[in-house]
């Protein structure tokens, strides 16, 4: 009786191939695990090409909440961002996918679990390493560092020899990864970082050219860090998320070029859209600037920086990253409040932030003197910090005057 393994699988030419190919190569019955985190497939459509490519089983699993509960919005808690730019979106749905992977492999006996990512990016990474965390019993499948298809053209051909359609692929330019919270562009035009991507290369947004005239605002509410409204109602997180991408993609938000520094070493360029995130984050970020003091603001900004690098280097099921979100959890608990936002034509500006943990204060920040603050408190502050450079002054004026003896 074949071993089972079972197979991450998105409909698309890589794993539509390698279907087959676990079957001629190594005899595998062949379980395909579809798993929906927002990319908006035809699932039926996508099941019924699992199996007609070979496979003995497809097991559809909705991860989509989970997905922005577990892994989105704690990174977007932790304001997690790659490089300046990249809002993670593929790195983050790769460990829930991976982890329901592994549960499926469990549940059905397989012993080996494989996925379709190409040995030179980033999510070969990202899926072995969360398969060695939760069952590193399972034997791993990489059908691209084992073939000998060295192409897009090869795979292309692979396909048609045994009958799998391959029209559409052969039309696409692009290679795109898609969920609820962005979707990404690289090949085509892009492979060249001195090209700038086609109007048509974007798909979730206009440009700002085609955005409306008028300035759009957008009010959303959080809890403890977590966004839970829109415009003051309360949403559900998929539901929210995709009233978001539709809010920041009408008004060309969320568009980023990026040229990145892959884990494995290789830069690579890539155009993001993320509409939905960017209003998030962006609001995020000026509600934490009331409720958070200066010192816990300044060191979770390193934080942050080390919390996108874990997820980026697909790091996501270690003790670093629990340590990193019990940190997180923590400044979290005063984050609770509204802020709103104006946008237009790619812009995004703050119209007001509001919080009962508000730390501002304008008895305080006015120009107008008041009993809360007694300037002339700042005389003896300012003596004690600019002591050691006084010191050393005086120190460096000695040994100048020495020398001129």
């Amino acid at each position: 009786m074949p071993k089972k393994i079972v197979l991450a699988y998105s409909g698309g030419l890589d794993t539509s191939i390698i279907v087959p190919w676990l079957k001629e190569n190594h005899g595998y019955d062949v379980i395909a695990m579809v798993g929906d985190v927002g990319q908006g497939d035809d699932v039926e459509a996508v099941v019924k090409k699992a199996y007609a490519t070979g496979a003995s089983d497809v097991i559809v699993r909705d991860m989509r909440q989970e997905f922005l509960t577990d892994y989105v919005f704690p990174a977007l808690r932790a304001g997690a961002v790659y490089e300046h730019k990249y809002l993670l979106g593929t790195s983050l749905a790769r460990p829930v996918i991976a982890k329901h992977q592994v549960e499926v492999a469990l549940q059905c006996g397989a012993k080996a679990v494989a996925h379709g990512c190409t040995g030179k990016g980033n999510d070969q990474v990202r899926f072995e390493h969360a398969y060695q965390a939760i069952a590193p019993e399972l034997e791993i499948v990489a059908p691209w560092r084992e073939w000998e298809l060295n192409s897009r053209e090869d795979c292309l051909d692979y396909a048609e020899k045994r009958g799998i359609p391959v029209a559409a692929s052969r039309e696409k330019i692009h290679s795109r990864d898609k969920n609820l919270w962005h979707l990404s562009h690289e090949g085509g035009e892009l492979e060249d970082p001195a090209n700038a991507p086609f109007e048509s290369t974007w798909q979730m947004s206009v440009s700002p050219q085609e955005a409306p005239d008028k300035e759009e605002e957008v009010e959303i509410g959080f809890e403890q860090g977590t966004p839970v409204s829109v415009n003051g109602l309360n949403m559900d997180p998929v539901s929210m998320v995709e009233l978001l991408n539709e809010i920041g993609g009408r008004n060309a938000i969320g568009r980023t070029d990026i040229v990145e520094n892959r884990f494995v070493g290789i830069k690579s360029r890539g155009c993001y859209e993320t509409p939905g995130g960017t209003l998030l984050i962006t609001a995020h970020r000026e509600l934490e600037a009331l409720c958070l003091e200066r010192e816990l603001t300044h060191f979770k900004q390193m934080v942050a920086l080390k919390y996108a690098e874990v997820v980026y280097y697909g790091l996501w099921f270690t003790p670093l990253r629990e340590a990193l979100d019990a940190f997180v959890d923590e400044t979290q608990k005063e984050v609770t409040g509204n802020v709103r936002l104006k946008l237009y034509k790619g812009n995004v500006a703050i119209a007001s932030r509001s919080s009962e943990n508000s730390l501002y204060r304008t008895d305080l920040s006015s120009f107008t003197m008041g009993k809360s603050y007694d300037q002339k408190d700042a005389a003896g502050f300012i003596r004690i910090l600019g002591l050691p450079a006084r010191t050393r002054a005086i120190l460096k004026k000695q040994a100048n005057v020495e020398v001129v003896k």
